[in-house]
């Protein structure tokens, strides 16, 4: 699953006319980008929600036929329903019987993610998010064994989902890369969810019943496109990985 539906306000004003999706970076918008590295890794079939300028994205993908893949549309047009809210409205176009591979559209990297899929698959883990070593405010904590059990903001000290996780055991702090995996077992905790809410909350709350697991790539090269003045970096980063990445 691809979020693509999201405003992109710190893309202003390019994102006043066209979804965050449609931002050309390179030759093609961000969709492209990461629909081709889907494609790579081997994935036939993916659901794309829409909102912001939900039509362009239509569009675009209609012009190109899908680029020969089975690709569907999670509509969101009525009410943007948030990372976690987004993946159970598209519940029903999924495979009930296989994980699901989410990728944020702004998110660009050089992960393998087939090799990241296939370690998911034979994992114990519910859920399993790629990780690593990266500055950033905000991080998720994990045990000695992987495991996730809270989330920080290094700014404010906030600790969730409270600040005696600190005490309790030594936690490494590791950067989400917006790239995850979920397994079906979680779908039904999803359905009890309100119609709206970020996914981070979901693997919060229930982190300390259920094993979400952290993949560290310890070689992530990533870029998150989140802001307009970003774009000449992101033109560098990806002129550097023509030479790595066959699509390009």
């Amino acid at each position: 699953m691809i979020f693509a539906a999201g405003l992109g306000t710190r893309l202003r004003p390019l994102t006043d006319h066209m979804p965050k999706a449609m931002v050309r970076v390179g030759e093609h918008p961000l969709l492209w980008h990461v629909i081709m590295k889907l494609k790579q890794a081997g994935v036939e079939r993916m659901v794309v929600n829409v909102h912001h300028f939900a039509e362009q994205i239509e569009d675009y993908l209609k012009a190109n036929d899908n680029f020969e893949l089975d690709i569907r549309i999670s509509d969101e047009r009525e009410m943007l329903l948030e990372t976690g809210g987004g993946i159970r409205k598209a519940l029903p176009l999924l495979d009930p019987d296989s994980p699901v591979l989410i990728h944020n559209v702004d998110i660009l990297s050089n992960v393998d993610l087939a090799g990241f899929y296939q370690d998911g698959e034979v994992s114990d883990a519910e859920a399993c998010l790629l990780v690593s070593r990266r500055k950033t405010k905000r991080y998720l904590l994990f045990d000695e064994n992987h495991r996730m059990r809270g989330w920080t903001n290094i700014q404010t000290g906030e600790v969730k989902p409270s600040q005696e996780i600190l005490e309790a055991k030594p936690l490494e702090k590791l950067a989400f890369s917006g790239i995850h995996l979920l397994k079906p077992s979680l779908f039904p905790l999803l359905e009890a969810w309100p119609q709206r809410f970020p996914i981070m909350d979901f693997y919060i709350q229930n982190c300390g019943q259920h094993y979400f697991e952290g993949k560290e790539n310890t070689d992530l090269q990533l870029i998150d496109v989140g802001k307009i003045d970003i774009l000449e970096e992101v033109e560098k980063w990806i002129s550097r990985q023509k030479k790595k990445l066959s699509y390009l």
